[in-house]
């Protein structure tokens, strides 16, 4: 089989390896779709540590080979994969918050990842793939699940109001899923025209430029981060919530950011941060809800892949994701064929 590794920052190559056998618990899944993620262009501009480990965490496929005690599912099986091993013991896993283990892993950062033509992960790990979603579809599950995650943090609901900060991959799958999870006025603020277009698409109520986000009517009540890097969202977030409203970091930030302790206090907000997905103890898991909210808004959600390159040629998929010029949203890569 072959996998993807970074040679160093900016350069990334597919090399040959003996692909693994799946033991006790656990299946081998051929890897279909996996998409570039920023976390992933983080490491590839040298703007973050290079795992030393093939890459990529948002995946779907076809089971190809399962081990001893699997029942859960069976080879030829459609899956998306939920990207995350855990110890299963401790109090976190066992009460859902297994996102919160002591003994996290996560296929892609420091296990073995996606950007290969198969990969073994756990059996709990696989989600049947809806027959009416593709492979690529199929892979904005781990994207989406993120997004689902922080709207339930946030409390989105019924007659929410809910400003999006920043329109890649997360944050427009944010805007769908808090959509998808009732909410009466969803805002997005966004730069590129591919952007505005896809957002548009999903329903959003209005799309803001960036440096200036004035709403009509009144102040959202919940505010989703998704930009980081050195961007001043959580700041800009602050000024434009609600008194008493909650913005949740989804973001990935490469310095502290700064904001006013004050606007913090006179308008008594909440910051939570947002880490990836769990089950919670009351309803479906996040990865679950996820692919429901993909089925709901499959049309407009299509207009995310915006590029696909067979794995042989990931480090043009790499350029071509880090350069907004290209067009790209979600690029993808397609180790095997359909």
């Amino acid at each position: 089989m072959i996998e993807a590794r970074y040679l160093s920052a900016g350069t990334i190559h597919v090399h040959e390896v003996a692909e693994t056998a799946p033991a006790a618990g656990e299946a081998r899944v051929r890897i279909r779709r996996c998409g570039i993620c920023g976390s992933d262009l983080h490491a590839f501009r040298g703007h973050a540590p290079l795992p030393p480990v093939c890459p990529g965490h948002e995946m779907s496929g076809v089971v190809d080979s399962i081990g001893p005690g699997v029942t859960s599912v069976r080879e030829g099986d459609r899956v998306a994969i939920e990207p995350i091993r855990r110890c299963g013991e401790c109090r976190h896993c066992v009460s859902g918050n297994y996102h919160l283990c002591g003994r996290l892993a996560v296929h892609g950062v420091t296990l073995q990842g996606g950007m290969a033509s198969s990969l073994v992960v756990p059996d709990y790990a696989l989600f049947p793939l809806p027959d009416s979603l593709d492979y690529a579809l199929g892979a904005l599950a781990e994207p989406m699940a993120v997004a689902v995650h922080a709207a339930r943090l946030g409390g989105v609901g019924e007659h929410s109001r809910v400003l999006v900060l920043g329109a890649g991959t997360i944050g427009l799958v944010a805007a769908a899923a808090a959509r998808h999870l009732g909410a009466s006025y969803v805002a997005i603020s966004a730069r590129h025209p591919q952007q505005k277009k896809v957002a548009e698409a999903i329903g959003v109520d209005e799309v803001l430029d960036p440096a200036r986000l004035k709403l009509s009517g009144e102040k959202p009540d919940v505010v989703l981060e998704t930009v980081g890097g050195d961007a001043t969202t959580v700041a800009d977030g602050m000024l434009a919530v609600a008194r008493g409203g909650t913005i949740v970091v989804i973001g990935v930030f490469e310095k502290t950011p700064v904001f006013d302790p004050g606007v913090l206090l006179i308008k008594e907000v909440r910051i939570v941060g947002s880490m990836v997905y769990n089950r919670p103890p009351t309803g479906i898991a996040d990865f679950e809800l996820g692919l429901e909210c993909i089925e709901a808004h499959a049309t407009a959600l299509r207009g995310l892949l915006t590029h696909t390159f067979p794995l042989t040629d990931v480090q043009a998929a790499f350029e071509t994701a880090s350069d907004k010029k290209s067009g790209a949203i979600k690029v993808m890569l397609a180790p095997e064929p359909d």
